[in-house]
C-alpha cells in the first residue's frame, strides 16, 4: 500500500489537490481536519472535546488522534491502492507515532510533499475559504494562531522527513493543474 503524506501550511491547497490525486490513482484521501469537524458537527462527546481544541486554533491531543487514523488505517478497503495523509502527522513526535502505527501493518511512508506558498497568499486563500465554505476557524484571529502553531511545530515534522530521504518540496504557486502535475511527477517516481 502506498502511503503519502501531504503537508504544507493551512491554505496551501492540501485539500483540493488530495482530492485530485485520490481520484487519479485510486487512493483514499484521510483529512484527519474533515475527520474532526465531522466529530465536531456530530455534537458528539468527541466532538466537544475536539471542538474545545480546534476552536481556537490549536491541535488536538496525539494520542487521540493517533487512534482515530489507526482506525481508519485499519478499515480501509482492500481495493484501494494507498492514503493520503493530509494534517497528519504535524509534529514530529506524531510522525514516530505515524511510523509505529505504520510498521505495526507493514507499511511505510513513500513520500512526503511539501506544498510551499507564500504567508500572505495563504492568508488571502484562507480568508476566501471562510467566505465560501462558511468554516468559523476561517477568520483572520484563527488563521494567524493557525500559521503560528503551523510555523512552531509542524516545519519540524518537515525536517524530520528530509533526514529519512521522503521529502519533496511542491511550489504551490499557481493554478491547480500546475500544481497538481508537479506533485504527480513526484508520486510516479515514488510509486
Amino acid at each position: 500500500m502506498y502511503i503519502m503524506i501531504i503537508c504544507g501550511a493551512p491554505g496551501s491547497g492540501k485539500g483540493t489537490q488530495s482530492d485530485m490525486i485520490a481520484e487519479k490513482y485510486n487512493l483514499l484521501h484521510l483529512s484527519t481536519g474533515d475527520m474532526l469537524r465531522q466529530e465536531v458537527a456530530a455534537q458528539t462527546e468527541l466532538g466537544k472535546t475536539i471542538d474545545s481544541y480546534i476552536s481556537q486554533g490549536n491541535l488536538i491531543p496525539d494520542e487521540l488522534m493517533e487512534s482515530l487514523l489507526a482506525h481508519r488505517i485499519d478499515t480501509t478497503s482492500a481495493e484501494i491502492k494507498g492514503i493520503i495523509l493530509d494534517g497528519f502527522p504535524r509534529t514530529v513526535a506524531q510522525a514516530q507515532a505515524l511510523e509505529t502505527i505504520l510498521a505495526d501493518r507493514q507499511l511505510t511512508v513513500n513520500a512526503l510533499v511539501d506544498l510551499d506558498v507564500r504567508h500572505d497568499e495563504l492568508i488571502i486563500r484562507l480568508l476566501n475559504r471562510g467566505k465560501v465554505s462558511g468554516r468559523s476557524d476561517d477568520n483572520i484571529t484563527t488563521i494567524t494562531q493557525r500559521l503560528h502553531v503551523y510555523a512552531e511545530k509542524t516545519l519540524p515534522v518537515n525536517k524530520y522527513y528530509i533526514e529519512k530521504g521522503m521529502y519533496h518540496k511542491v511550489d504551490g504557486m499557481g493554478t491547480k493543474q500546475e500544481i497538481f502535475d508537479r506533485i504527480c511527477r513526484i508520486i510516479d517516481q515514488t510509486l
